[in-house]
């Protein structure tokens, strides 16, 4: 606890709370750093602290957040993170962050290149690691920016591997967000990729409306159910961000809400792969494929 104490200057600068403790700014070695500790009473615990530790010491993205290190001695758990100056995607999306903080509302051009860096972080996850994982519990609270707004997937301890003998899916008990859990993982308890691409879409729907994923007092409490019930007005004005003041390209905005809507479909078997939803580029205020020899 020591350790911890002197990096945080004994706990004085508060970062975030989550299910599995507070998160505190710190300094090591004259770089800053995000250190998260466990609180005696979270949910998540010790083995979703070693999931964690795992996954982040074997892999490595400039789209996931970087860890620094740890510290395990069963009565106190933290983990250290390289530092994401401007926070969490949820922050900046909420009018509370903008009158608290000054903070500008993010443009659809911030929108979407946030929205492609986070689609490359879980392409990774998919695709790029071996074996494959699910990150299970995306959304806009573990989409982290750094100063120069570039996106960064965090939180994996909920996150499970695949099996190397090449199945693309396994049963395990529910865990996830509400609001963002795939309907079918739910029903079914058996997790794929696809179950991630569902959680993408919801985000996809928060980045282009601002509304919130469950509201009691809409007409449709889930954002989906919302966005398609906005859609048979026929108006995109009614659905994007108003606060955006219609500085948006009406082409892009109805091909990224066309996109949200497909990753949220239902059936899993009709979602798109994260690999047809990412390769976009942004062009002034536009959105436009990228060839696949531009893909790095």
């Amino acid at each position: 606890m020591g350790g911890a104490m002197k990096m945080t200057n004994n706990f004085q600068r508060v970062l975030g709370k989550g299910g599995f403790g507070t998160v505190y700014h710190g300094n090591l070695d004259d770089a800053q750093v995000a250190v998260k500790m466990l609180s005696h009473s979270s949910a998540q615990g010790y083995k979703e602290f070693n999931a964690e530790v795992e996954l982040l010491s074997r892999v490595h993205h400039r789209h996931l957040v970087r860890l620094v290190g740890y510290c395990d001695d069963r009565d106190n758990l933290a983990l250290i993170y390289e530092y994401m100056a401007n926070g969490d995607l949820k922050e900046h999306m909420s009018a509370h962050y903008r009158k608290t903080r000054r903070g500008n509302v993010l443009t659809w051009e911030n929108r979407m290149q946030i929205a492609v860096e986070a689609a490359q972080g879980l392409e990774y996850l998919h695709y790029g690691c071996q074996p494959p994982m699910v990150h299970r519990d995306v959304k806009t609270t573990i989409i982290l920016l750094n100063e120069r707004y570039g996106a960064k997937l965090a939180d994996f301890g909920l996150s499970i591997s695949f099996p190397i003998d090449g199945e693309y899916h396994v049963s395990t008990a529910v865990a996830g967000t509400p609001g963002y859990l795939d309907p079918e993982y739910h029903r079914t308890n058996s997790l794929t990729e696809k179950s991630d691409i569902y959680s993408f879409g919801i985000v996809l729907l928060e980045i282009i409306t601002n509304q919130p994923v469950i509201d009691k007092t809409r007409e449709r409490t889930h954002i989906n159910e919302w966005a398609v019930l906005m859609l048979t007005k026929g108006d995109i004005r009614n659905i994007i961000d108003p606060k955006l003041m219609g500085d948006y390209d009406t082409n892009s905005a109805w091909k990224t809400l066309e996109l949200a809507l497909g990753c949220v479909n239902p059936s899993s078997n009709r979602r798109p792969t994260i690999t047809s939803v990412w390769p976009w580029k942004i062009q002034g205020n536009k959105v436009v494929k990228i060839c696949p020899r531009e893909v790095q």
